[in-house]
């Protein structure tokens, strides 16, 4: 089986302000990476809009209301301190979400053995009630409980790679023994949460900080000894990926060292516990990146990372 690729042309619609690192330039950069040769492979496909139905398995239905009843009809509006919306939001929000709905979709009928989402904006530090961190709605979440709902699996893993924690998903996650969530990410860094302690109902939650300028060996180790262990213990039946190059040496919003090999490499050890425990059914979503050379380069190592699986 082949790998899936969803994205819309409408995530570039989503327009920010003028310096904002959360630019329609990133997707195209990843799109544009992504249309060399070597994925000539890739099943390509168009997100369809979510459902009102499917976002309010995630988000209570009047805050999905009020977001979509605030996009503008000119201009920018801001709905949190780095979190705008324009004119073109309102459908790129829902092909996002909808990009990660089809390609549960595609795993779970086995049109595809793993997918990628390439969307903006990014989704996993929206919580069930609050837009933040350049998120809208909780794509890699509302995922998730579209395979429950449609495919009827019980056991979901996210795991989250973005410089930034995934405090978003977490949220949705920690209250329910039966979805797993594991991030590495940078300490101390936006939103602020994220320590080890923070366990969830059953210890179904996983966070390892990382300090400033920790690299390979740093991530590679947190990945060995404290992720890959507990998401191997927890059996999923699908494992997802929040997919952020932001931890790129390269990037200008953090100070993590990692590489594009890195990624290539995480991508490669869940892909492992997905053929165990998932049928090999794995699904990622694009997060956070905000060099473009390396979010390209990074992006592209980790989709062909997952055509290899």
């Amino acid at each position: 089986m082949t790998t899936a690729l969803f994205t819309h042309f409408a995530c570039l619609d989503h327009v920010t302000p003028p310096g904002h690192p959360e630019s329609p330039e990133r997707l195209r950069a990843v799109l544009k990476a992504l249309e060399a040769p070597a994925f000539a492979g890739l099943a390509r496909g168009e997100a369809p809009r979510a459902a009102a139905e499917a976002l309010a398995r995630v988000h209570p239905g009047d805050f999905v209301r009020r977001v979509l009843s605030s996009v503008p009809e000119r201009g920018l509006k801001s709905i949190d301190g780095d979190t705008t919306l324009s004119p073109g939001s309102g459908e790129a929000v829902l092909r996002a979400a909808g990009a990660v709905i089809a390609a549960v979709d595609a795993v779970m009928t086995g049109e595809a053995r793993n997918a990628f989402a390439a969307v903006r904006p990014p989704g996993h530090h929206a919580e069930p009630g609050t837009a933040m961190g350049f998120c809208v709605f909780n794509n890699v979440a509302v995922g998730a409980q579209h395979a429950r709902a449609a495919h009827g699996l019980r056991r979901i893993a996210v795991v989250d790679f973005d410089v930034h924690h995934g405090n978003g998903t977490q949220a949705a996650f920690e209250m329910d023994a039966d979805l797993f969530f594991a991030s590495t990410h940078q300490w101390p860094l936006y939103p602020g949460t994220g320590l080890p302690q923070e366990r969830g109902i059953a210890g179904n939650v996983v966070n390892v900080p990382l300090p400033p300028r920790a690299g390979s060996d740093e991530f590679r180790e947190a990945f060995d000894s404290l992720v890959l262990p507990a998401l191997e213990a927890f059996g999923p039946e699908l494992v997802m990926v929040s997919a952020g190059f932001d931890a790129h040496a390269a990037d200008p919003l953090a100070d993590l060292r990692l590489t594009e090999a890195d990624y290539a490499w995480a991508t490669w050890r869940l892909a492992e516990i997905a053929d165990v425990h998932a049928k090999g059914r794995m699904v990622s979503t694009l997060e956070g990146g905000y060099d473009l050379d390396a979010l390209a380069a990074s992006a592209a190592a980790h989709v062909k990372a997952l055509m290899a699986a």
